[in-house]
């Protein structure tokens, strides 16, 4: 990280309050502001929060779901133990089969709703960047596929991009209703997006 950007952070007002309110990363505001506006968690809510490092989404998860709901956590990088009983950290890459069924394992049920934060590393070449981020939102997607009950609920972080309309087809054909959101603890340089699936169809 680069002096100036670390310098730019600090007057962050998002970083500075997620440091006040004890939250492990300003990107929990993004998801706390899509939820009060949408619903798509509820108390008792079972949830799988990929690309979980460094824990900022579980919190707003946990804060949401409550002691009756369940948070399963993934990511490739590992995270700091949560002292809440009712969250499972998994290890594992999106893209292998072998995460989707250790996931497939450790849920008590099927899935209320499946959120995915995912970025991939950033080469700084725009056209593979936006391409690899929506690699992992399809990947997400297949997940949520194989994870989620009928009438569940899928968010997921996109960049904005020529890839992108081809994604939000597919979460089209699989969800009653999409909705595109645009966070505001978002950073104003950023094209990053939400996409919202509401009432998961099911697999035919």
């Amino acid at each position: 990280m680069t002096k100036s950007y670390l310098r730019e952070r600090k007057r962050d007002y998002y970083y500075r309050k997620a440091k006040q309110e004890d939250y492990r990363s300003r990107a929990v505001y993004k998801l706390l502001e899509a939820i009060k506006k949408y619903r798509f968690i509820k108390k008792g809510d079972i949830v799988v929060d990929l690309g979980a490092a460094p824990g900022g989404w579980v919190q707003g998860c946990l804060k949401t779901v409550g002691k009756e709901g369940f948070v399963l956590a993934v990511d490739v990088r590992s995270i700091k133990p949560f002292k809440e009983p009712n969250v499972t950290f998994i290890r594992g890459d999106v893209s292998e089969k072998e995460t989707l069924n250790a996931i497939m394992d450790r849920l008590p049920s099927a899935a209320d709703v499946v959120i995915s934060d995912l970025s991939p590393n950033l080469s700084g070449v725009w056209e593979v960047d936006h391409a690899r981020q929506i690699k992992l939102a399809y990947d997400a997607l297949e997940i949520a596929k194989n994870t989620l009950k009928r009438g569940g609920n899928f968010f997921v972080k996109i960049f904005e991009g020529d890839l992108s309309d081809d994604f939000i087809r597919e979460v089209k054909k699989r969800f009653q209703a999409v909705r595109i959101f645009r966070p505001k603890a978002s950073r104003k340089r950023s094209s990053e997006v939400y996409i919202l699936g509401l009432g998961f169809k099911g697999e035919r």
